[in-house]
C-alpha cells in the first residue's frame, strides 16, 4: 500500500477524478464529504455520486456533518456581511475556517498526512501557484490557506485542462453521468440568489435614496442589499444623462452613492487580515481585485494586519469584503480583504 491521503469528495467531477489520479499513482485514498448546510436533497445527490466513485475506485469514505460550524464560521458572517454594506467573499473564508481546516483536523484523527483536493492550483508545499488551465484557476481563492498547511495538501488537477478531464471522465462507464452533470458555478449555500437568502434574515426590500458624490438626492433604489460596487441597473436616476454606477454603499441611510464610471477607478486599496506567504513589508507584484478580473501592476506596503496597495493602472469595482490576492508570475505571495 502507498501513503495514505484524504481526499475531499464533493459528488462532482473534478474531485471525482482527483482520487482516481491519486489511486492510480498507487496512494492509499480515503474519501470524506463534508456537509456544509442543511439541504439534504443536495447532500442525496452528492453522496449518491461519491458512492458510485467510491464503488469504482474501491475506496472508503466518511460523511461529517459540519453545518453547524460552518453556519457560524461562513454563513453568518455572509450575512451579516452584506447588512453591513459589504460584498462578502465566502469561498475565500470557507476555504480556511472550514474546508481545509476540517479536512486537515480529519486527517490527524486518522493519522494520515496527506490531504488533496479537486482544486485548480498548484503548490510546491511553500507557495501557491496558479493552475494550467488559467480559465479554471481557482489560486484566487485559496490565497487565505495557513501557510502550515500547504506541505500537506495535494492538487492533482494543478496540471490539467478541464477539458481533458470531463473528455476521460466520460469515457469511465461509473463517471459518466457525473461528468455530464451541470457544474455549480455559483455559492453552494445560495440555492436561488443571495437577496433571496437574505430575505430569510432581514428586510432587504427598503426604498431608499440613490445620492451622487456631494450627497444630493437624484434618485431611488429598492435597498442597498441590493447593490454591489459596480453595478449599474436596478436603480432610478430621475436625470440621467449618461449610465450610473454604483460608487458606494452607506447602510445606516439605506442609501447608495452613484456616479459615472470614472468615478469608480480607484488606484489605492486599504487591506485588512492579510495572510502572507512571504515575510517581506514592501512588494512589487501584480494583484487581482476579484476572481473574474485581470492582474494589474501594483506597489504593496505592508505593516503587521494592514497593506495600502497602489495600483500602478486604474481598477474599477474595489468593494468592500473582496480579496485583494498578490502574485508574482504564477506564485501567490499572500492576499488581504478589502476595507
Amino acid at each position: 500500500m502507498g501513503e495514505r491521503v484524504l481526499v475531499a469528495l464533493s459528488g462532482g467531477v473534478d474531485s471525482s477524478y482527483t482520487a482516481k489520479l491519486l489511486k492510480e499513482e498507487g496512494y492509499d485514498i480515503v474519501g470524506v464529504y463534508m456537509k456544509f448546510h442543511p439541504n439534504e436533497e443536495y447532500h442525496r445527490r452528492n453522496i449518491e455520486n461519491i458512492e458510485k466513485v467510491a464503488r469504482y475506485l474501491q475506496i472508503p469514505y466518511h460523511v461529517l456533518d459540519r453545518t453547524q460550524e460552518f453556519r457560524e464560521r461562513v454563513y453568518r458572517p455572509f450575512v451579516e456581511g452584506y447588512i453591513g454594506g459589504s460584498t462578502p467573499n465566502p469561498c475565500a473564508l470557507c476555504n480556511r475556517v472550514m474546508k481545509f481546516n476540517e479536512l486537515i483536523n480529519f486527517a490527524d484523527q486518522l493519522g494520515i498526512e496527506r490531504v488533496a483536493t479537486g482544486h485548480y492550483a498548484r503548490t510546491d508545499g511553500t507557495f501557491l501557484y496558479e493552475a494550467r488551465d488559467k480559465g479554471k484557476d481557482q489560486s484566487y481563492f485559496l490565497f487565505n490557506l495557513k501557510p502550515q498547511f500547504l506541505p500537506r495538501i495535494l492538487f492533482p488537477l494543478g496540471e490539467r485542462l478541464k477539458e481533458e478531464i470531463k473528455r476521460e471522465a466520460m469515457e469511465i462507464e461509473l463517471l459518466r453521468s457525473i461528468a455530464q452533470q451541470k457544474e455549480s458555478s455559483e455559492i453552494c449555500f445560495v440555492e436561488h440568489s443571495y437577496i433571496d437568502l437574505l430575505r430569510e434574515h432581514t428586510d432587504v426590500d427598503m426604498p431608499g435614496e440613490v445620492v451622487d458624490t456631494r450627497g444630493r438626492v437624484i434618485g431611488e433604489h429598492k435597498g442597498y442589499m441590493h447593490y454591489t460596487i459596480g453595478k449599474r441597473k436596478g436603480f432610478r436616476v430621475f436625470k440621467a444623462r449618461h449610465p450610473h454606477y454604483v460608487l458606494d454603499i452607506i447602510p445606516q441611510l439605506n442609501r447608495i452613492v452613484v456616479g459615472p464610471k470614472e468615478q469608480l477607478e480607484r488606484r489605492r486599496i486599504l487591506l485588512k487580515g492579510l495572510n502572507m506567504f512571504v515575510e517581506e513589508e514592501k512588494l512589487e507584484c501584480e494583484v487581482k481585485i476579484r476572481y473574474r478580473t485581470h492582474k494589474v501592476p501594483a506597489t504593496v506596503r505592508i505593516d503587521g494586519d494592514v497593506a495600502v496597495v497602489q495600483v500602478l493602472e486604474p481598477v474599477y469595482g474595489v468593494a468592500r469584503g473582496q480579496a485583494c490576492v498578490f502574485y508574482q508570475g504564477e506564485r501567490v505571495l499572500g492576499g488581504g480583504w478589502i476595507v
